[in-house]
């Protein structure tokens, strides 16, 4: 039985100001680059789409990457149905609790005592740029793109994922995006993945590279996989770790709730944050059939609206909108709702995500005098219909 907000009083609940906590809700009306025909309003029907056999992936690319030839292998990402079940079925081993817990807790924990303690010799940083080194050399360590200089491993992705995805206007600007583009996509695979695969041919390791190197993967395919895990695992992880922090520092309520909670204490409060402020607001999916308990038609296009659907009273009760450490949710729902999608292509690395937010967030709420001179700038990205948060300066004493 789902017992939600109703059930706390005001006294239960530091945070009870009758306000909307969201802070990306307006730069998320920037939308996407789908023209949807249909829009979701519910976390019902949202999660109707999502799990339907008859909907495929839109948005993001997915359509133009479906039109890849035989000759070379679609990513993962865009896979469907069986296909997309026995490739994640293979991969599925480098997301597990258990590994997250033995395997990649001792990266996170050292990754982040470092990270702390420059800071704290320092005195002043940028958020963003610590969460982007952290979010980067744990996905890369996942990955296996450890092969380069983690520092411009960490600068050629983050101008690869960031800046303005419209279409130029006119054809010589149009040229002149491709050819950046193109670019920046070679220094990539020339600086950071032939690297990689050049030293798992040499050695296996127990990591996606060395496991696609496995399956018969071309470079180009790699390179494929690696810049959508990129996306995926590093940048998205990156702008949580910001927005969390960004709330933390402005509410003294809610840092010292999660300062006194125990581990799960600590995830469940950042999985309340993220369902206020999910990375990526829509997911789009195109119908290939009827869907009647979703109303919605073969040849739709839909835009799931995560914010839409994370904030529906029917799921997690009255005041939807504020963050409420120890909101009580049905297991049905999730503690962060539709934040880390949902169906077969909800995201995998969804513990590894909260797990390094977590642990990064600990120590850093634990530094003295810790204060936000200055709150992040926020953008939308229409590609992938994210925020992203920059020039998050951060101080101590």
């Amino acid at each position: 039985m789902l017992v939600n907000a109703q059930a706390h009083s005001e006294a239960d609940c530091p945070f009870h100001s009758g306000d909307d906590h969201r802070k990306s809700a307006r730069a998320s009306a920037g939308g996407g680059i789908i023209d949807a025909d249909i829009w979701t309003d519910t976390f019902d029907r949202a999660r109707a789409i999502l799990r339907s056999d008859g909907a495929k992936q839109a948005g993001f690319l997915a359509e133009q990457v479906g039109k890849i030839g035989r000759a070379t292998r679609q990513p993962i990402l865009f896979l469907e149905g069986e296909a997309h079940r026995v490739r994640r079925g293979a991969t599925a081993r480098f997301f597990t609790p258990r590994i997250v817990a033995t395997r990649y807790r001792e990266l996170m924990i050292r990754l982040s005592d470092e990270l702390v303690e420059r800071f704290r010799q320092q005195k002043r940083a940028r958020l963003d740029d610590l969460s982007l080194e952290l979010a980067v050399a744990v996905a890369g360590d996942i990955v296996g793109l450890t092969a380069s200089n983690p520092n411009g491993l960490a600068r050629r992705l983050d101008i690869f994922f960031t800046g303005n995805f419209d279409p130029p206007r006119g054809r010589f600007r149009a040229l002149v995006k491709f050819l950046r583009s193109q670019y920046r996509v070679l220094s990539f695979h020339y600086r950071d993945v032939v690297p990689a695969i050049r030293a798992r041919k040499k050695k296996r390791q127990d990591d996606v590279i060395s496991h696609l190197i496995d399956e018969g993967y071309t470079d180009r395919e790699i390179l494929t996989e690696c810049l959508l895990y990129g996306a995926a695992g590093m940048a998205t992880t990156r702008e949580f770790i910001v927005m969390a922090a960004w709330h933390m520092l402005e509410r003294d309520e809610l840092r010292t709730a999660f300062q006194q909670a125990d581990e799960a204490g600590k995830i469940a409060i950042l999985e309340e944050i993220l369902r206020l402020e999910p990375v990526v607001g829509y997911i789009f999916r195109r119908m290939r059939t009827d869907l009647p308990a979703a109303d919605v038609r073969a040849g739709h296009a839909v835009a799931v609206d995560v914010r839409a659907a994370n904030t529906d009273e029917t799921a997690f009760g009255t005041r939807p909108r504020e963050i409420m450490a120890g909101r009580k949710v049905s297991a049905k729902y999730g503690n962060a709702g539709m934040s880390f999608g949902d169906g077969e292509h909800r995201c995998p690395g969804a513990q590894v995500a909260l797990h390094e937010s977590c642990l990064f967030l600990d120590r850093l709420l634990r530094v003295p005098g810790l204060k936000l001179e200055h709150a992040p700038d926020l953008s939308w990205n229409r590609l992938v219909t994210s925020y992203e948060l920059r020039n998050a300066v951060i101080i101590c004493s």
